[in-house]
């Protein structure tokens, strides 16, 4: 576990002493806020119109619907943008730099190393996430909107953002060419995405297996504050299966 640490030690303080961790942050925070007040500003406006129309049934909105789930979706979008950015140089960059031999030659397992580089990159999205968060929590002070449905969203938002950085190492570890591991995180992403679109028109059981492996089917159903084990179990799965991918393509680095 000391070499996991060090190894993750070591890669937080290559972002945190360039200029890239505080782009990161503050760009995604800004567009979190620029999300959220554009939506509740839109929230506000028909809530006012919707109060002047006497009669008028206005039990369907609420802030969950009109403000939370919104502002997730397009924060979603977002992190699928910046994590394969962020992602990129986790091997990528060690292999430009001939750094990957040395990391060989030390007394570090394959599998400690990988657990270091997406514990590292697991820390800088952790921190993006938090800071969104703080948008949703400042309606607990002015609204009401529910703290289930609230927390299931963006308990979906992390794990999904946890499953895109083992997605982005694994790339990483395929290429010594950031723009390739950035470009094939992309596609692998948005894959995963779009993988359950040709689902209407397939038998039940192609249907079935096409809308598991989709993360939008999974984020969709905790955003609208619905958690099953099968969720979980999906995220956990597609984090473990990159983070073998990886172990396997770092291991077979070693010997070319």
């Amino acid at each position: 576990m000391r070499n996991v640490l060090a190894i993750a030690w070591r890669d937080i303080r290559a972002v945190f002493v360039s200029p890239i961790a505080y782009v990161v942050l503050t760009g995604f925070t800004l567009l979190s806020g620029w999300f959220f007040f554009n939506m509740l500003g839109q929230f506000n406006r028909l809530a006012s119109q919707y109060a002047s129309l006497q009669g008028m049934d206005t039990t369907w909105l609420n802030l969950n619907d009109a403000v939370i789930a919104p502002l997730l979706h397009n924060l979603l979008f977002v992190l699928l943008i910046v994590i394969p950015m962020i992602t990129m140089r986790s091997f990528s960059e060690e292999k430009s730099q001939s750094t990957f031999e040395l990391l060989f030659t030390s007394p570090v397992r394959i599998s400690e190393m990988v657990l270091g580089k997406y514990l590292a990159g697991a820390f800088l999205v952790t921190l993006m996430v938090a800071l969104s968060f703080l948008f949703p929590a400042m309606l607990f002070w002015f609204g009401n909107p529910e703290l289930g449905m609230t927390l299931a969203g963006m308990l979906a938002l992390y794990l999904t953002a946890l499953s895109f950085v083992a997605v982005g190492n694994f790339t990483s570890a395929l290429t010594s060419n950031q723009i390739i591991a950035t470009i094939s995180a992309l596609v692998i992403l948005l894959l995963l995405f779009v993988i359950n679109w040709p689902a209407e028109g397939a038998g039940v059981k192609v249907a079935g297996v096409l809308g598991y492996l989709s993360v939008s089917e999974h984020f969709g159903k905790m955003a609208k504050g619905v958690i099953e084990t099968s969720d979980l179990v999906y995220f956990v799965s597609l984090t473990t299966v990159f983070l073998f991918l990886t172990h396997r393509a770092v291991e077979s680095s070693r010997w070319k």
